[in-house]
């Protein structure tokens, strides 16, 4: 009986595949075979997630310092900052500061972002129309790495309450490094006597910025 039930399953499984290749032949015969083709995946050719969203967390990492230290003789190249702009590490900025300065309210996380994107397009126009050479995506890279001062000064802000000459201090302090951050890459020398006409703006949105820290 088991010899018998083989014999059946073997040759149900030929009438199977004689049926398959008879389908096969008349689809590629009316040129239709590429419906039967499938594709091997191959998993050596899959890209790691962050290469795929084209994220380079070193170059990031780098950024982040170039902008905690801002001054030229310290060795690091800041120009990176706007020869190479990404848009997810200013992103990641942005979104920290929002959670940082209003304490995990996040139905607020949206309108600093349209702040962000919104204040760089305004610094952007504002820059091609004084006559500097600036990309907006280098715009929207250079002021969300600037607002690193500002996550800090937030931070130590607590800290400070109860002290008001340092707390105003920190504030300034804040405000004037991102200022200093931001300004130094996006104002160019060829601006001459205008530098003030884009440094002023500037400086007003991360006084805006700071503001947001004490809800929205």
């Amino acid at each position: 009986k088991q010899w018998y039930q083989r014999r059946v399953a073997i040759t149900a499984g030929g009438t199977v595949y004689k049926r398959k290749n008879l389908v096969g032949s008349t689809l590629e015969s009316r040129g239709f075979g590429w419906l039967l083709e499938v594709e091997d995946d191959d998993d050596d050719d899959q890209k790691p997630l962050l290469d795929e969203l084209d994220i380079d967390l070193k170059d990031i990492y780098y950024k982040i310092r170039c902008v905690l230290f801002p001054i030229p003789s310290l060795g690091f190249n800041r120009s990176i900052l706007k020869d190479s702009p990404d848009f997810w590490g200013p992103l990641f900025i942005i979104i920290l500061f929002s959670l940082v300065s209003l304490y995990g309210q996040f139905q607020v996380i949206s309108w600093i972002l349209t702040i962000w994107l919104g204040g760089s397009f305004l610094v952007f126009v504002l820059t091609r129309v004084l006559g500097a050479e600036v990309s907006y995506g280098q715009t929207l890279g250079i002021i969300g790495y600037s607002v690193i001062p500002l996550i800090l000064a937030v931070t130590c802000k607590p800290l400070l309450a109860h002290i008001p000459i340092l707390d105003v201090f920190i504030k300034g302090f804040g405000v004037i490094w991102a200022s200093y951050s931001a300004g130094s890459l996006l104002v160019d020398q060829q601006l001459g006597n205008k530098k003030i006409l884009l440094l002023y703006p500037i400086f007003l949105l991360y006084v805006y910025f700071f503001s947001l820290s004490t809800g929205v």
